[in-house]
């Protein structure tokens, strides 16, 4: 009898009924996407980035012998299908998912909060979640709106030497994150002595003719904030063209601030002198982006058309990478790899000095700050591609903290 209950345990172990110790175990994340909808110029090549690094992760055996499997849902930048594609990544056992948008992130943060399974949203979602300790599932890693919109008022005075008695214009996509901004900008308009005036364009973003004829004939503006985002970027670029405003007295926010903005606007020479800010490195020089080159060399395969996208897959990349190393860290303490939302928590709370090979600057992640920096870059349209003019920069963080710590006492 105990011959034929040994010779049924190896037999289990031998046909894999019982894992032996150490066995990989998959490590799911959500990636919810817009190919199809009111922004996907931005989803079809920042997308990519995310399944192309976790392809190189993979490659070499994925995280400490884990493989990831990362589930990717085009929501069309609809909140009630970002909803829906939440509940599905959750019953496949997600530890972490990229929100994408942020009227998503205004819907799901109860959710993540009270399922304890960390979103991040690199750039935009709600600045206020910066405070990890009233939003400890949300991650706004990166530049926040709120440090955006300082970040853009100090390169605006460095431009034109001084902002009192000046003439700002801050024209948006009027939505949640469209607006999210203002009350820093009405703020620092107060600390530095201009004058701010903002015009908000309806959505779907494409129609903006009378605002720019607005911030350029009748109001006169010295320099303009832009932050807008799907299509309405090159809108705006043709529109402030076309009546002859100096696109260098221009600087967008992080979202209209690509080479498909540039393309979809008419081309390279007709958006010269444009600013556009970054959270991520632009351009195709980093040693990720070599590897990954490198690995669909040895597959024999083209170079994905995405990568010359370097301002969108670039971000895709970096934000994939960010996951990962907070995966990393949960699973150095959980080596079997079966980790939980909260271990991920704990694995981004524990990011120190992370630049991705010089993509991004370093970032460091606490429990109670979880946006790690604010830190912003601004690149030129010149010559036919974008030229870097700054470097890496924060602004009023006193005013950004201040918001924060307002905005926690309303609460």
């Amino acid at each position: 009898m105990k011959r034929s209950v040994a010779f049924l345990i190896g037999l289990a172990f031998a046909v894999g009924f019982v894992q032996p110790a150490g066995a990989s175990h998959e490590i799911v994340v959500g990636l919810l996407c817009d190919r199809t909808g009111a922004t996907q110029t931005v989803g079809v090549n920042l997308c990519p980035g995310f399944h192309d690094y976790t392809k190189l992760v993979n490659s070499k055996g994925g995280v400490e012998g884990h493989k990831i499997r990362l589930i990717e849902i085009d929501h069309e930048y609809k909140v009630p299908a970002g909803v829906e594609a939440y509940e599905r990544f959750k019953k496949e056992g997600m530890v972490t998912m990229f929100v994408y948008g942020t009227p998503l992130v205004y819907a799901l943060t109860q959710k993540l909060t009270e399922d304890r399974i960390p979103g991040i949203s690199p750039g935009f979602g709600r600045a206020d979640s910066t405070d990890g300790g009233r939003y400890p599932y949300i991650f706004p890693i990166a530049a926040t709106y709120w440090s955006q919109g300082a970040g853009a008022v100090d390169f605006a005075k460095k431009q034109l030497g001084s902002l009192r008695g000046k003439k700002i214009a801050y024209i948006f996509f009027d939505n949640p994150a469209g607006r999210e901004p203002i009350p820093v900008l009405e703020d620092l308009s107060g600390k530095e002595g201009f004058q701010l005036r903002t015009f908000a364009v309806p959505p779907p973003g494409v129609e903006m003719g009378a605002q720019v004829l607005d911030i350029t004939q009748r109001y006169r503006a010295d320099f303009v904030i832009g932050h807008l985002f799907g299509r309405s970027p090159s809108v705006s670029i043709k529109e402030f063209k076309r009546v002859g405003y100096p696109l260098k007295k221009v600087v967008s926010m992080v979202w209209g601030a690509a080479e498909a903005d540039v393309l979809a606007a008419g081309g390279w020479p007709l958006a010269e002198g444009y600013y556009a800010m970054q959270f991520a490195g632009v351009g195709e020089d980093f040693p990720v982006l070599n590897e990954i080159r490198e690995l669909y060399k040895k597959e024999g395969q083209p170079v994905p058309k995405e990568m010359a996208s370097t301002v969108y897959y670039n971000r895709g990349v970096f934000s994939m990478a960010l996951m990962i190393e907070a995966i990393r860290n949960a699973v150095m303490a959980k080596p079997d790899g079966r980790i939980t939302g909260d271990d991920v928590k704990k694995g981004f709370e524990q990011i120190k000095s992370f630049t991705l090979g010089g993509m991004v600057p370093p970032l460091e992640i606490t429990s109670h700050d979880h946006e790690g920096g604010g830190w912003v870059q601004i690149y030129q349209v010149k010559g036919g591609k974008f030229v870097k003019t700054t470097g890496w920069f924060k602004a009023y963080q006193d005013v950004v903290a201040k918001h924060i710590k307002e905005a926690g006492a309303k609460k």
